[in-house]
């Protein structure tokens, strides 16, 4: 059984470390990137140390390939929704003074902010 417990960052990679209860460990998985990079450890300062390490050793492995790390993020999110909450959208950002996507950019951080507390 897993259950969440911490997110870290370092270097711009986030890493999402769960308990694993079953085996009594704790198990880390770096989440915004396609490459797959996992680490695994017994205590919190030694999953912050062991995510450091992965990451560390991901970008060193890329440059010696000759390689471009994959980013955590381009900065670029694809939106799609109905014709309805369109308008809607394009009706508060206006009244805001904004354009949409500066007001989207906007809302969505301060929505994010409150779920993840960073």
């Amino acid at each position: 059984m897993y259950l969440d417990i911490v997110m870290m960052t370092y270097k711009g990679y986030t890493a999402s470390i769960e308990v694993d209860v079953d085996a009594g460990i704790l198990f880390g998985r770096i989440l915004d990137i396609k490459d797959v990079i996992t680490f695994k450890a017994r205590t919190i300062d030694e999953a912050r140390q062991e995510f450091q390490n992965s990451v560390d050793e991901y970008l060193a492995f890329c440059e010696e390939l000759g390689e471009e790390p994959d980013k955590p993020f381009s900065g670029k999110l694809p939106f799609r929704t109905t014709p309805e909450n369109h308008r809607r959208i394009f009706i508060a950002a206006k009244k805001a003074g904004k354009s949409i996507n500066s007001w989207m950019d906007e809302v969505l951080t301060n929505a994010a902010k409150k779920v993840t507390n960073i």
